[in-house]
């Protein structure tokens, strides 16, 4: 079941199959959670999104007809939820301090300690970018999804998502440049 493809899980889950929505959540859950968190600024906020999240995964999952990526589906459920509940709080700002927190558990201690400088001068600058350019940096770099699925994700045209990426590579390379980093996005 641990090589099961998404969309066949999705179909199990649709059938009522508990485990499959096990392997879903253990799959996805750390990388939803995240996303969440950048955008609602509060652990208890973001668990209690996931665990919305993943209810209405199954049950919706009858109703997902493959047109994306399981990923880009949840992440869309996820953002729609998030943003539900900025709204209700009033806030709509990303929190990059509470970000910085997360640990990555995919790496070692080893491999943290290297990519911890890199990291810190990124994530500084990436507080340089506004909202909606922070979120389209998270959604390709970190989520790497494409341009297709980030429209699809927030909501906009495929030519806003590039014109976004544009002006928010171009930024971070004036701050990343500003500290002395000459070339600071691939």
């Amino acid at each position: 079941m641990q090589t099961t493809p998404d969309d066949v899980l999705i179909g199990r889950i649709a059938n009522g199959d508990r485990l499959a929505m096990q392997v879903l959540y253990a799959r996805h859950h750390v990388r939803v959670y995240r996303f969440v968190l950048r955008l609602v600024r509060n652990e208890a906020t973001a668990e209690d999104l996931i665990s919305e999240v993943f209810l209405d995964v199954w049950r919706q999952a009858g109703k997902f007809e493959g047109r994306s990526q399981v990923s880009t589906w949840l992440l869309s459920i996820a953002r729609f939820k998030a943003l539900s509940a900025l709204r209700k709080r009033g806030e709509a700002e990303l929190d990059d301090k509470v970000a910085e927190a997360i640990v990555d558990t995919a790496d070692d201690p080893q491999a943290t300690l290297e990519k911890k400088d890199t990291a810190a001068i990124l994530r500084n600058a990436l507080t340089a970018l506004s909202a909606e350019h922070r979120e389209i940096v998270d959604l390709v770099y970190y989520h790497e999804k494409s341009v297709e699925e980030v429209a699809e994700i927030v909501g906009i045209p495929e030519a806003t998502v590039k014109t976004r990426m544009f002006y928010a590579r171009k930024k971070l390379s004036e701050v990343l440049k500003a500290q002395g980093i000459e070339r600071g996005w691939p």
